[in-house]
C-alpha cells in the first residue's frame, strides 16, 4: 500500500475517534455512543471533560485563537469537539489536510511556509470550529502574540498529538525528499520536546518501511525497538483492549505511553484496518491523536475500504474543491 492510505487512514481513525476523545470513563463512552464503528457527531454533555479546568487568555489580536469558542473555557461538560459534524476531523487532523495541499502545491515542504499558513488558518474566523486547541497552538500563539519568529514559537510539548501531521506531510513529500529532515523541521515548529521527535522519527521509519513492502510487525519489531516490545505485546494480546490501554499503558496523550499504546494497537491488529481503529476508539483517552499512528500504520499495511472515505468530511472537501 501507500502512503497516501496512510495519511487517509490518520484521517479516518481520528474522525472515528472523534465523539469519544478523551473519555476515560469506557462505560460512559459506550452509554453514550454505543461502539464507534461508524462516524457519529459529538454530543453534550461530555461527562468527563476537564476544559473548565482550561485557560487562555491571549495577548494580543495576533494570538486569538480561541474567538466565538473563548465562551466555553470554563463551563463544564463541554464536549471539546461539540461542533463537528459526523465525519468531521479534530484541528489537528484539519491542518494535516491543509500542509498535505500545500506541500503537494510547491513540491517541496518549507516550513517558514508552512508556519505562515498555519497562522492564517488558525487566525481565520470559522476555518475550524473546535472548541478545545491543546496546549501546543496556546504556547506558539503567545510566543507569536510577543513577536517571535514564526520558525521560533514552538515549546516544548511532550503530547501525541504532535503526530497528527507527520503521515499527511509524508504522503505529500516527492519521493527523493529528505523525509527524515522534513519530519524533524516540522516538529520543531510546533513541538521541541526531545521525545516527541523521536517518536515522529520512529512513525516514518515505520511507514517508509511498511509501504516499501515490510509486514507490519517485522517493521515494528525492527524499527520500534527503544518504544515497543513484541515479546510483551504477544502475552498482552490474551487481554482485553482496555485493560492494557489503561492498566499497562496509560491512555492519556504523553508521547512516553501513547505511543507505545498506539504501536500495540497496530501490532495487534496489524492485518486489520477496521478492528483496529475501532479498538482504538474505544479504550478513549486520547485515541484521536493515537490514531495518527494505528490509523496510518494500519492502512498503510492494509488499505481502507472505501466506505471509510465515502463518508469522511475531510475527503469529500477536498474533492469538491478539485
Amino acid at each position: 500500500m501507500s502512503l497516501h492510505h496512510a495519511y487517509l487512514g490518520s484521517l479516518v481513525a481520528d474522525a472515528l475517534a472523534m465523539p469519544g476523545h478523551w473519555y476515560y470513563d469506557r462505560s460512559a463512552l459506550r452509554n453514550d455512543y454505543g461502539v464507534l464503528d461508524h462516524y457519529q457527531a459529538p454530543r453534550n454533555p461530555h461527562p468527563g471533560s476537564i476544559l473548565w479546568r482550561s485557560e487562555y487568555h491571549p495577548l494580543n489580536e495576533r494570538g486569538d485563537i480561541l474567538r466565538e469558542q473563548a465562551v466555553y473555557w470554563g463551563q463544564r461538560g463541554i464536549h471539546y469537539h461539540q461542533f463537528l459534524e459526523a465525519g468531521e476531523n479534530t484541528v489537528n487532523f484539519q491542518l494535516a489536510t491543509e500542509l498535505h495541499e500545500q506541500v503537494i502545491s510547491h513540491g517541496n515542504y518549507d516550513p517558514e511556509r508552512w508556519a505562515l499558513r498555519y497562522i492564517e488558518c488558525m487566525l481565520t474566523p470559522g476555518w475550524h470550529r473546535d472548541t478545545y486547541l491543546e496546549e501546543y497552538h496556546r504556547g506558539f500563539f503567545t510566543r507569536y502574540a510577543q513577536g517571535k519568529a514564526v520558525t521560533k514559537c514552538g515549546i516544548s510539548d511532550e503530547h501525541i498529538g504532535g503526530l497528527a501531521q507527520i503521515p499527511a506531510l509524508l504522503a505529500a513529500l516527492p519521493e527523493d525528499a529528505d523525509w527524515r529532515s522534513a519530519t524533524r523541521e516540522h516538529l520543531a515548529l510546533t513541538h521541541r520536546h526531545s521525545n516527541v521527535q523521536r517518536a515522529a522519527d520512529c512513525l516514518a521509519r515505520l511507514l517508509k518501511s511498511i509501504t516499501a513492502g515490510s509486514p507490519l510487525r517485522e517493521a515494528i519489531a525492527r524499527e520500534a525497538g527503544d518504544w515497543f516490545s513484541s515479546r510483551k505485546a504477544a502475552s498482552w494480546a490474551k487481554r482485553q483492549d482496555d485493560e492494557i490501554i489503561g492498566s499497562v499503558l496509560s491512555p492519556a496523550c504523553y508521547i512516553d505511553q501513547a505511543f507505545p499504546a498506539a504501536l500495540y494497537l497496530a501490532w495487534k491488529y496489524h492485518d486489520q484496518f477496521d478492528n483496529g481503529i475501532v479498538a482504538n476508539a474505544m479504550v478513549g483517552g486520547d485515541n484521536c491523536h493515537r490514531g495518527a499512528v494505528v490509523g496510518s500504520l494500519l492502512a498503510a499495511a492494509n488499505g481502507i475500504d472505501e466506505r471509510w472515505i465515502k463518508n469522511l468530511k475531510a475527503f469529500r472537501e477536498t474533492s469538491k474543491d478539485h
